[in-house]
């Protein structure tokens, strides 16, 4: 079966949310949300509670693992992209919140626009 653009929409935000969530997490990127050096610190500048970590950290890797899984196994793609979708509002909105630049909203919104893809084209 060949990828279709909305299989390969769901790779990439499958593997864009492991890569930030499991192999990042620890790791200071430009895009990091106030002063934060690691995601977790990232929610504490955000001003949520320690639980947001995990709950956000649970719904964002299974998420990825079903749109990663999706193009092969009939999964819930679509719900899980709607999930995606509305953490990424929440991501944005965490940056305007503490007063981000741009910049740093940059890779959420394109999580954002790539789960609108997956959402229309599903």
């Amino acid at each position: 079966m060949p990828l279709s653009i909305t299989h390969l929409l769901q790779i990439l935000v499958g593997l864009g949310l492991l890569n930030v969530w499991l192999l990042r997490r620890q790791s200071a990127t430009p895009y990091r949300g106030g002063a934060s050096r690691t995601l977790q610190q990232e929610f504490e500048a955000y001003g949520l509670p320690a639980a947001a970590f995990y709950v956000v950290g649970a719904l964002k890797i299974t998420a990825a693992v079903v749109l990663l899984a999706g193009p092969w196994v009939a999964l819930p793609v679509r719900p899980a992209a709607l999930v995606v979708l509305a953490l990424m509002v929440g991501a944005i909105a965490m940056h305007i919140k503490v007063g981000d630049p741009i910049m740093k909203s940059v890779p959420a919104a394109l999580m954002l626009a790539m789960c609108c893809g997956i959402v229309a084209l599903q």
